[in-house]
């Protein structure tokens, strides 16, 4: 029952098919069931529907920014104590 309703969702997300029909029928079916952890998830998802079905319908997101900071943040725990500022930049830079 979780595993089905888990690839549903993923589904969703991986073919952009989050319309708002499709996403609150989904979080129907999840509440009839019980499951509190996804209880739990479609509460949340529900807080903020709205930005939930853009970022299930459009293909623009924030996801090469993430990378980028997710690298440059590790790049500083990398070298933390170490050096100053100006090392951390020419490691980016070259990175």
């Amino acid at each position: 029952m979780t595993a089905t309703h888990v690839s549903t969702f993923a589904e969703i997300m991986a073919h952009l098919h989050g319309d708002k029909d499709r996403l609150e029928a989904w979080m129907s079916n999840v509440d009839a069931d019980n499951l509190p952890h996804l209880h739990s998830f479609t509460t949340g998802l529900r807080r903020d529907l709205q930005a939930v079905i853009n970022g299930l319908t459009t293909r623009f997101n924030s996801g090469p920014v993430e990378g980028n900071i997710n690298k440059i943040k590790y790049l500083k725990r990398q070298m933390f104590g170490r050096a100053n500022f100006d090392l951390l930049r020419k490691r980016v830079l070259l990175a």
